[in-house]
């Protein structure tokens, strides 16, 4: 990790503003002046499960995972994290120390906060507040629908629905169809719930199937109604 002077803060305080739309001008300023800008390398350590939550985080470039330390040397990734997101916020409301770890998909850059200083605004500032409670709303109600999913649905069920939520968070490259993040096999099967020599042999019959293409950690959306269809249903009947 690496503190950088040169980035352009009121920049990234834009950004974050933009999601904490009802911030005062004393506010942001405030906000500024306690804010750090820190560089994360691909694979590197944000934070660690079991530690106590100092500072709350939003990813501003890069990619992010959040996973859960497994039993056997398996790491579970419970969710991506994509900009501009909070992180880390979670434990501290609770008053309890991560029960996650995060870490970089991808070179990563994050402002990071005091958590004392997100508090004060959570307690002056409704806005705040209320976008605190959406946010953790959304990611209840996500979590809601992966326990079924990733316990009910079929490897192929649960590898399309990956590959199209992976899309529809990070978008896709110029050519309008390639997946705009790249994972190993290893993080696609973690994240589908999933071994990897099963997400190898399904990615592999989707290629087949001419659902998608495959170029290396690349992954092409050809046919996504198909791949919806087979999410939806949590298996292929055809």
């Amino acid at each position: 990790m690496e503190h950088d002077e040169n980035v352009d803060a009121d920049g990234v305080l834009d950004c974050i503003s933009r999601q904490l739309d009802s911030l005062t001008g004393q506010q942001r300023v405030r906000l500024h002046d306690e804010m750090s800008i820190l560089h994360f390398k691909r694979n590197e350590l944000i934070y660690k499960e079991q530690d106590r939550p100092y500072n709350i985080m939003c990813l501003i470039r890069g990619k992010v995972k959040i996973f859960k330390d497994g039993i056997g040397g398996r790491n579970p990734i419970i969710r991506a994290i994509k900009p501009v997101e909070f992180i880390g916020y979670r434990a501290f409301f609770a008053h309890e120390r991560y029960k996650t770890s995060a870490m970089a998909f991808e070179n990563s850059v994050i402002a990071s906060f005091p958590s004392k200083i997100i508090d004060t605004l959570v307690r002056q500032n409704s806005g705040v507040a209320m976008y605190f409670l959406r946010h953790l709303s959304r990611l209840l109600g996500t979590s809601d629908d992966s326990i079924v999913n990733l316990t009910q649905k079929h490897v192929r069920g649960r590898l399309a629905e990956t590959i199209l939520s992976l899309r529809d968070n990070y978008g896709v490259e110029e050519d309008g169809h390639t997946l705009n993040i790249q994972m190993s096999r290893e993080d696609l099967a973690s994240l589908s719930n999933m071994t990897t020599s099963n997400a190898i042999r399904t990615l592999s019959s989707f290629a087949s199937e001419k659902l998608i293409s495959i170029d290396g950690k690349k992954i092409k959306v050809i046919d996504d109604k198909e791949l919806d269809d087979i999410s939806n249903q949590g298996m292929n009947l055809r």
